[in-house]
C-alpha cells in the first residue's frame, strides 16, 4: 500500500492483481520500507473522542534529505465526510458507467442518492436494479 503509489502515483483494485505485483520494482522498494508503530497514533485511535486513523510516511532520499507527510484523519473518516462524499459519489457514477447503460445508471442513481426513497424501497427491488 506504500510501494505502488510511490512508484506509479496511484493505488487501485487492479494494483492487487498478481500480474501487476510481478513488477520487480515493487519488491525492490518494499525491501527498503520500514514500518513502526507511533504509540500516540494508537492512543488517539482508541480514544472515543478522536478515533483518529493517523499515519505518517517519511521518505529518506539519497541526498540525505527527508520528506514527511502525516495525515491524522484520512479521507473517508467521519470528520472528513463533507470532503469524502462527493468523491465517493463520483467513484460510484464512474463505476456505474463501466457496467450499465445510461437508462439503468439513471435508475440506480435515483434510487441510491435519495435516502427517503431508498429506505422505503424493498431490498429486492433495489438489488434487481443491478441485475444484468
Amino acid at each position: 500500500m506504500v510501494a505502488v503509489p510511490l512508484i506509479f502515483g496511484h493505488l487501485t483494485a487492479s494494483d492487487y492483481e498478481d500480474s501487476f505485483a510481478a513488477d520487480p520494482r515493487i519488491d525492490a522498494l518494499r525491501e527498503k520500507i520500514h514500518c513502526s508503530e507511533e504509540p500516540a497514533y494508537t492512543a488517539d485511535y482508541h480514544d472515543p473522542e478522536k478515533r483518529s486513523i493517523a499515519n505518517s510516511l517519511t521518505l529518506s532520499l539519497a541526498d540525505g534529505s527527508t520528506l514527511t507527510e502525516t495525515v491524522e484523519y484520512p479521507l473517508g473518516h467521519r470528520r472528513r465526510r463533507s470532503e469524502g462524499i462527493p468523491l465517493l459519489e463520483e467513484k460510484f457514477r464512474t463505476n456505474l458507467t463501466r457496467r450499465f447503460a445510461p437508462q439503468r445508471q439513471k435508475a440506480i442513481l435515483q434510487a441510491s442518492l435519495n435516502q427517503q426513497s431508498l429506505e422505503s424501497m424493498p431490498v429486492q427491488e433495489y438489488v434487481d436494479l443491478y441485475a444484468l
